[in-house]
C-alpha cells in the first residue's frame, strides 16, 4: 500500500460525504475494496451472529507500517485520489479513505498488518473512535482487520439491525460478488464457524460460476461479448461480455443479476432494463432471466461517485450504454438460436463515415454484408429505385401461353432423359399458375377498392374495470376461450374476461395453505431423486427455509458441500418443475422476508409452488374444466386477486356496453 497521508480539505469536499457503516455488510464491503486494491490474492471473512459480534476479514496484500497504521484511522487518509482531477477517473473500488474511521467510531476495531521487508507487524486496537493500544505483533505479510460488537456505543442503531439470517445473507451474497468480480482471487467466508463458500483462484469467469453455483447452472448459460471485429463500422461506447441464461432458465426476481461497471459491483436500474430489453418477445412478462454481466467503460464515462456505498453510478451517456447491454445480450441469444438474426442496433449508433468516397463505394456494393447482416446499402437507409419494368410486370393482364418459354426451361428438371411431353407439360403448369396469380391479384386489388381502409375502432378499455369481490356472484356462465389463455364469461351483470392461469393460481394457494394448516400434505416421490446445486447466498436461505418445505410435500435431503437431493414433491408440482420452484423459493424468500414472521414465509412458498403448479397460459379447457376452475374459484378466500396482488377477473358492464354503442 502506498504512503497513507490526509487528504486535504478542498479536495475532500468534493467527495460525496455520507455514512458508511449502515449494517455488517456495508462494513464487509469497503474492507474487502481495500484489500482487492492493495493486490490481495487471498482473502478470508469470518463471520459470527451475522457480523454483529465478529467480523474479521484477512488478506494477503501489501500490508502497513507501523505510522501507516495509526494514521490509517484518520479520515480520508487512505483515500487513492491525491487531486481533484483524479474524481472524475476514478479506476479503484475505494477512493473516499474514511471507511475505517467510520467503523472504528462504532465498533471495537482491531487492525494487525506487516509489509514484505518489516521484522514485526503492528497491532491497532481502537474502541468508539478512540486508540486503545499500539504494538508489535506477529502476522504474515498482509492485513487483518477484526471489527467486534458493531454499535456498541450507540444501541438505537444496533436496534435497527435486521436478524441474524438477514445480515448472514448479506454477506454472502457480497461476497458471491467480488468472487465473481475477481476470478484471480482465493474467497474463503465462514459463518460461525461453518464454511459457507471456499473458491480457488480460476482462470476466467467461467470456471469461477462453476466454482460457485455448480454445473447445472453453468450448462444454462450463453456467452455474450460485443467486441467489434474487423468489419465493425462503429465503436460502442461501452463493452459487455460476460454469460446470460437461456429461456429456460427463468427468474421471479433479479437476484440472480450479478452487474459489474469496470470491476464494480453495482445495482442500476438502467442495465437491469436493458437487459430485460434483450430478451422482449423471449420471456414472459414478470419473471428475469440470470446474468453475469460486466461492462467496461471508460473511465470518464462514469461517475461513482454519487452514493455513499458506492453500488449507484451515474453514466454520461446512458443510452449509449444501455443500447451496448441490450444489443450484446440479443446478440447472445440469437447466436444460440433464441432470437432472430436481424440488425439489432439503434439509431444511435448510426456507422461514422469518413468521407463522400467511402458513401460512394458502399452505395456500389451492395452485396456486402455488415456484421448483423443487414447489407451496407440498408445499413445506411438507402434504397433502391423502384424499376419501371418490374411495376409494369406486375399489373400486367394474364399473359398468354407462348410469353413464358424461358421462364418454363429454367424450371430444374430432375433428370437428364426427361421426355418433351414432361416438359411440355410443365411449362403448361407454370403458365396456369402465374395466370391465376396474375387473376388473384387483380381481384385482391378490385377488393381493396372497393372496400377501402376502414376507420380505427373505438377501445374498450376505458370500459374495462377489475371486479370486486362483493359484486361477484355465483351465476357465472362461461362462453369460450381468448387466445387459449383467457375464460370470456357472463353473469347478471355484463361481460367477464377470467385470467385461467392466476385463476387456478389462487385455487391452489388457498388448498396449500389449508394443506399447511392440517399437516396433511399430498407428495409423489421421485423416480430418481434430482440433485441441485445451491449458491452460497441459497444454502443460507436452505437451513430457513427447509422444514417449511417439507410441510408441503418436499423432501429434501442435504448433501456433501452445497448439494441438495429432491427426493419428493408436492402432488400437484410436476416433476420437471421441482428444481426450478426450489431455486425460486430460496432466491425469493431472502432479505427483508427472512426476519419476517413464519406466516408470511408459509404465504411465500405457497405462492410459489402454486404458480408454478397452476395451468398456463396458450392451454385449450374444455367447457367443463372451464365450468370446474369457476366453481372452483368463487369457494376460494379472495376470488378477484392471485395471490401476487394481480387481478383475476375483468368486467364490462352491461351499462358500459349500452354506453359504447350509444344505445342510451
Amino acid at each position: 500500500m502506498s504512503k497513507i497521508r490526509v487528504l486535504p480539505d478542498h479536495i475532500s469536499n468534493l467527495i460525496a460525504a455520507g455514512e458508511v457503516v449502515e449494517r455488517p455488510a456495508s462494513v464487509a464491503k469497503e474492507l474487502v475494496e481495500n484489500a482487492i486494491d492493495a493486490g490481495a490474492t487471498r482473502i478470508v471473512i469470518d463471520v459470527e451472529a451475522g457480523g454483529r459480534r465478529l467480523l474479521k476479514i484477512n488478506d494477503d496484500g501489501e500490508g502497513m507500517n507501523r505510522d501507516d497504521a495509526v494514521l490509517a484511522f484518520e479520515r480520508h487518509a487512505t483515500s487513492k485520489i491525491s487531486k481533484a482531477e483524479d474524481l472524475n477517473a476514478i479506476a479503484t473500488l475505494g477512493f473516499r479513505g474514511e471507511a475505517l474511521a467510520s467503523i472504528a467510531s462504532v465498533a471495537k476495531v482491531e487492525l494487525v498488518s506487516r509489509t514484505e521487508d518489516a521484522a514485526a507487524g503492528t497491532r491497532v486496537v481502537i474502541e468508539g473512535g478512540r486508540l486503545r493500544d499500539v504494538k508489535d505483533a506477529a502476522h504474515p505479510r498482509g492485513t487483518t482487520i477484526a471489527v467486534r460488537d458493531l454499535f456498541f456505543n450507540t444501541p438505537a442503531r444496533r436496534k435497527f439491525l435486521r436478524s441474524e439470517a438477514t445480515e448472514s445473507y448479506h454477506l454472502t451474497n457480497l461476497a458471491t460478488h467480488y468472487a465473481l468480480a475477481h476470478p484471480e482471487i482465493a474467497f474463503t467466508l465462514t459463518n460461525n464457524g461453518r464454511e459457507t463458500l471456499r473458491v480457488a483462484p480460476a482462470q476466467d469467469l467461467r470456471e469461477r460460476a462453476y466454482q460457485i453455483f455448480g454445473a447445472q447452472f453453468l450448462d444454462s448459460l450463453l456467452e455474450i461479448n460485443n467486441l467489434p471485429d474487423a468489419s465493425a463500422q462503429f465503436t460502442r461506447i461501452a463493452r459487455v461480455q460476460g454469460f446470460v441464461s437461456a429461456p429456460r432458465e427463468r427468474r421471479t426476481s433479479r437476484d440472480a443479476q450479478f452487474l459489474f461497471v469496470n470491476g464494480r459491483f453495482v445495482r442500476d436500474r438502467l442495465i437491469g432494463r436493458a437487459l430485460s430489453e434483450g430478451y422482449r418477445s423471449i420471456l414472459p412478462h414478470g419473471v428475469y432471466p440470470a446474468a453475469l454481466l460486466f461492462i467496461e467503460v471508460p473511465l470518464e464515462e462514469v461517475d461513482v461517485n454519487v452514493h455513499p456505498a458506492k453500488t449507484e453510478v451515474r453514466f454520461r451517456r446512458a443510452a449509449a450504454v444501455a443500447d451496448s447491454v441490450r444489443e450484446a445480450v440479443r446478440g447472445g441469444l440469437a447466436s444460440a438460436g433464441f432470437a432472430p438474426a436481424v440488425d439489432t442496433r439503434d439509431s444511435t449508433f448510426p456507422p461514422v463515415v469518413e468521407d463522400s468516397e467511402a458513401v460512394s463505394d458502399v452505395g456500389t456494393s451492395q452485396d456486402q454484408v455488415s456484421p448483423s447482416g443487414a447489407t451496407s446499402r440498408e445499413a445506411f437507409g438507402l434504397r433502391p429505385v423502384p424499376q419501371q419494368e418490374r411495376i409494369g410486370f406486375a399489373a400486367a393482364a394474364a399473359p398468354q401461353r407462348e410469353s413464358f418459354p424461358d421462364e418454363a426451361a429454367q424450371i430444374p428438371v430432375p433428370s437428364a432423359a426427361r421426355d418433351s411431353s414432361s416438359l411440355t407439360a410443365t411449362a403448361e403448369l407454370v403458365v396456369e399458375s402465374a395466370g391465376r396469380s396474375t387473376t388473384a391479384a387483380e381481384k385482391k386489388e378490385s377488393d381493396t377498392r372497393a372496400f377501402p381502409d376502414l376507420p380505427p375502432l373505438d377501445s374498450a378499455y376505458k370500459f374495462v374495470r377489475e371486479v370486486p369481490i362483493e359484486s361477484v356472484g355465483s351465476n357465472i356462465r362461461p362462453l369460450g376461450q381468448l387466445e387459449e389463455s383467457f375464460i370470456i364469461a357472463t353473469d347478471d351483470e355484463g361481460l367477464l374476461l377470467i385470467d385461467q392461469h392466476v385463476a387456478h393460481e389462487r385455487v391452489l394457494f388457498d388448498k396449500y395453505r389449508a394443506l399447511e394448516s392440517s399437516r396433511r400434505a399430498e407428495s409423489q416421490q421421485m423416480l430418481i431423486p434430482e440433485t441441485f446445486d445451491l449458491t452460497p447466498a441459497q444454502a443460507s436461505a436452505f437451513e430457513v427455509v427447509s422444514d417449511e418445505l417439507e410441510t408441503y410435500g418436499f423432501e429434501l435431503m442435504r448433501l456433501s458441500g452445497r448439494t441438495v437431493a429432491i427426493k419428493s414433491t408436492p402432488a400437484d408440482l410436476p416433476a420437471s418443475e421441482a428444481r426450478n420452484v426450489l431455486a425460486e423459493v430460496l432466491d425469493t424468500v431472502d432479505a427483508e422476508k427472512r426476519g419476517a414472521a413464519r406466516a408470511t414465509l408459509r404465504d411465500e412458498i405457497a405462492a410459489s409452488l402454486a404458480c408454478h403448479s397452476a395451468i398456463k397460459v396458450n392451454m385449450p379447457l374444455a367447457p367443463e374444466k372451464m365450468r370446474w376452475l369457476i366453481d372452483r374459484l368463487l369457494s376460494t378466500s379472495s376470488p378477484t386477486t392471485c395471490p401476487h396482488g394481480r387481478p383475476v377477473i375483468l368486467r364490462l358492464a352491461m351499462q358500459d356496453i349500452l354506453n359504447g354503442f350509444h344505445r342510451i
